[in-house]
């Protein structure tokens, strides 16, 4: 079968083109933008991606047409698509039909977290030899892709809340009947589909409607808004995950550079290991992934220990290059608290070194005007800030700034924004692009043009 996928380099219809080729199709794909690690992915699996959304695209005659939720009516290949009477899905209900349908789905679901968390979970299931499937909003540096099917009963899936096409206006994950639920936390964010924190609660309720009783849900013990969905309604043993002793699951940092963490399960049993990771969210993280797989059979030591090889993700957080020791890190951290909780990471990790900070507001709530104070906040820690400003964030913006002072350096224009970086970061920097799209390559420019200018 031929499969052609529209926004096919966002990290989910990506996975999707990933898993549909795996599985013999034929897949081809279009996109707007069309960068790394994306890119690089599809190009590896031998997948054609066509620049674009015209509507001469569909002239291939595919067999089926898979839809990602970046397209919307008024769009040429999606107006061609509807009056030429192509057959059509999502990439959610691809998934379910071709993939997931005889599978146990455990799904890792909430505001911030969901890719790390992700990751960690599949990776221990890797290590203890259970080779799941999983798809993934990011690629996993121990896999080096973002989905694969997998040789076992499970399959893990990052559960986006995010609507799931033009057409099927529901969160992405109500496709995916998942047998264990991981559930990070609960903020208000999607503005551009979500009217109030209420609407993300009733979608996120239709997701615990359909795991079964005894199934394995587990949830932040310390998110106030985790604890009004629950009241909403469910029927599936819950398991709570923290960093103090009130839940059921417990983990701890051992040492003041977060190298060394220990975990307690809810028989009181511990285990200890060392990591590369980093941050009090990143140990949540990797404790609701401990959680989840000893719910399936992994031995609590054994899924403790796997974290010790487990290496990352690319783009969260993600050291791409080190340059007359200023170092450069890549990260997907587009909401306040994401960004806040970066910043603070670093600055622990590497106590007296001036943490400075990227950043590129890009997503439709950030557009919105939604974060603008929290924008400010968060920020507020960083050393130094170069924003980019995209047209049309209005004078709001401008003045939700003004507290950052002096620390703020303000750009329309990315290669403005490198020259003006180039000549402030000293070394023992840790300098952080923060971004959820391209950032107009200004990470990889800066890179060369430290390069150049100051040696290796």
């Amino acid at each position: 079968m031929h499969i052609h996928i529209l926004g096919i380099c966002g990290t989910f219809m990506g996975g999707i083109a990933a898993l549909a080729r795996t599985a013999g199709h034929t897949v081809t794909g279009c996109d707007r933008n069309v960068y790394p690690p994306m890119s690089t992915q599809l190009k590896d699996l031998g997948i054609e991606i066509h620049e674009g959304t015209d509507a001469a695209q569909l002239a291939i005659n595919p067999d089926c047409v898979v839809v990602g939720n970046v397209m919307s009516r008024g769009v040429a290949v999606v107006e061609a698509m509807l009056n030429d009477n192509h057959r059509y899905t999502s990439g959610p209900q691809w998934l379910a039909e071709n993939v997931l349908h005889d599978r146990h789905v455990i799904a890792v679901a909430g505001t911030h977290g969901k890719t790390t968390t992700a990751s960690m979970l599949a990776w221990i299931l890797e290590d203890a030899g259970l080779e799941p499937g999983f798809l993934i909003g990011g690629i996993p540096v121990n896999f080096g892709t973002s989905a694969r099917v997998g040789k076992s009963p499970f399959f893990v899936v990052e559960a986006d809340e995010y609507d799931t096409a033009f057409f099927d206006k529901r969160a992405k994950f109500v496709h995916y009947r998942p047998r264990t639920v991981i559930i990070c936390n609960l903020e208000f964010d999607h503005a551009d589909i979500y009217k109030d924190m209420a609407a993300i609660h009733w979608q996120f309720h239709q997701l615990l409607r359909m795991v079964p009783s005894d199934g394995h849900l587990i949830t932040n013990g310390h998110d106030e808004n985790i604890k009004k969905l629950i009241e909403m309604g469910c029927w599936t043993p819950i398991q709570t995950f923290g960093c103090d002793d009130d839940t059921d699951w417990v983990a701890r940092f051992g040492d003041k550079i977060e190298r060394h963490i220990g975990m307690r399960s809810p028989s009181g049993a511990a285990a200890e290991t060392r990591w590369r990771m980093g941050g009090t969210y990143n140990l949540e993280n990797a404790l609701a992934a401990v959680a989840a797989a000893v719910s399936v059979g992994v031995s609590f030591e054994v899924a403790v220990d796997a974290l010790s090889r487990f290496e990352g993700v690319k783009r969260r957080m993600e050291r791409t290059a080190t340059v007359a020791n200023i170092a450069i890190y890549d990260d997907f951290a587009h909401h306040p608290t994401a960004i806040q909780k970066a910043i603070a990471s670093m600055r622990r990790r590497y106590p007296g070194q001036r943490v400075v900070v990227a950043i590129e507001p890009r997503s439709n709530t950030m557009k919105l005007g939604v974060h603008n104070d929290e924008l400010a906040h968060s920020l507020k820690d960083a050393d130094l800030v170069w924003m980019y400003r995209p047209d049309g964030m209005g004078e709001s913006f401008d003045a939700s700034l003004q507290v950052l002072g002096s620390k703020l350096s303000l750009h329309r224009d990315y290669d403005q924004l490198v020259s003006a970086m180039a000549t402030k970061v000293l070394s023992g920097d840790q300098v952080i692009f923060m971004s959820n799209g391209g950032f107009g390559s200004a990470r990889q420019t800066l890179t060369a043009l430290l390069q150049r200018t100051r040696g290796s």
